[in-house]
């Protein structure tokens, strides 16, 4: 086997780990000695052993003069769990091969330094592109302190994302429901606006046994949210948040009763108006980041679709396409607002990903702002 044989190995080990280590990233760790796998690991949950350390947990043999393939620089503080740049040296690990950098200003560089010092060959940025697909979530986090949010919507071939009539169930097949029910595993929140809630009443939660459901964020500028809807009677089960927009302090007391049901109901309820009746989207992945939220999975209508983008808080954007045509000019769309004026007004979008779902087709696009568009 070679060294990118083993830093793949590292790669599927650490992707393990999705939806479980959030805000910490993806990490997967091998252990190698006279061309043989002695130990292996990957970072399982957020709060346990990193990487590193599962992996010299698993050794098979001593690792004395072994190489350790990572894929994200080896930590050098003590947080949850103990530096594992100690645990590398204190196991005799002459060779360390590591993947990303880590942009955390407590490791980036340090650790690769203190290994270095201590007489450790040190390779970095091994397979770098490949490693860094791991964490973009982690990445924009830890730099920016505000969640990744990632836009999905599932259209037909003609774009619309419901009927003339409001219909959209559904749109696309089985297969991509259950992707769905995937992508919700991968991220701390999923966000949704009153409008979906009136008209779907949806449950916004994980239906596969035994995974995690996201926090739920609710964006109900005026605080429409029926009491008995299944977003506030399953409060206590999933943790839920709701988004409002006051204009005055006549509003915040003439929905004091109401706030404090919901509050009541296990629901926090933030107030993060803009000025002019809506929900600060800006402020409101600050607030937030602030509770150590990394990302979110948008699955809005066309309004707060719109008001993601113009807030410029969208980082991805996934397209469920599916082989149908409604047509009609009525029939909704999944960005909705004024629109552009000019094609120079567009947001523009780079394909990094097309796959098929079933019958239906999954592109993943990043989001590509101009300064006049942030």
């Amino acid at each position: 086997m070679t060294d990118q044989d083993y830093m793949k190995r590292a790669i599927e080990l650490a992707k393990r780990g999705t939806g479980q280590t959030n805000p910490n990233p993806l990490v997967g760790a091998v252990i190698v000695k006279d061309g043989r796998i002695i130990g292996e690991g990957y970072h399982r949950r957020y709060g346990e052993l990193h990487a590193e350390r599962n992996a010299i947990a698993s050794l098979t043999e001593s690792a004395k003069g072994a190489a350790i393939y990572v894929t994200l620089e080896p930590c050098c503080h003590y947080g949850k769990t103990p530096p594992c740049t100690e645990a590398i040296l204190e196991n005799g690990i002459a060779r360390v091969v590591i993947g990303s950098r880590d942009p955390n200003p407590k490791v980036s560089g340090k650790g690769a330094e203190i290994l270095r010092k201590a007489g450790v060959l040190v390779e970095e940025d091994f397979m770098r592109e490949e490693c860094d697909r791991l964490n973009p979530v982690f990445f924009h986090y830890i730099t920016r302190h505000t969640p990744y949010v990632v836009m999905k919507y599932a259209m037909t071939a003609d774009g619309k994302i419901a009927t003339k009539t409001g219909a959209s169930k559904w749109i696309t097949g089985e297969d991509s429901r259950m992707e769905v029910q995937k992508l919700r595993c991968r991220y701390m929140g999923i966000m949704a606006g009153i409008g979906t809630v009136l008209a779907d009443d949806p449950m916004l939660n994980v239906r596969i046994p035994s995974k995690r459901s996201p926090v739920r964020i609710i964006c109900d500028s005026s605080l429409r949210i029926p009491l008995d809807s299944q977003i506030c009677r399953t409060a206590k089960d999933y943790p839920t948040i709701i988004a409002w927009a006051p204009k005055s302090a006549e509003d915040i007391e003439g929905e004091d009763h109401k706030i404090k049901e919901l509050e009541r109901l296990g629901i926090q309820v933030l107030a993060v108006p803009d000025g002019g009746g809506r929900v600060d989207m800006e402020k409101l992945m600050q607030n937030l980041g602030d509770q150590g939220i990394d990302s979110i999975l948008l699955e809005g209508g066309g309004t707060l679709n719109d008001s993601a983008l113009r807030a410029g808080i969208v980082q991805e954007v996934l397209a469920f396409i599916a082989p149908k045509i409604f047509g009609g000019e009525e029939a909704r769309t999944p960005v909705a607002g004024i629109g552009a004026k000019a094609v120079e007004e567009a947001v523009l979008l780079q394909s990094e990903e097309v796959s098929q779902i079933g019958e239906d087709l999954l592109v993943r696009y990043k989001v590509k702002y101009t300064d006049r568009q942030r």
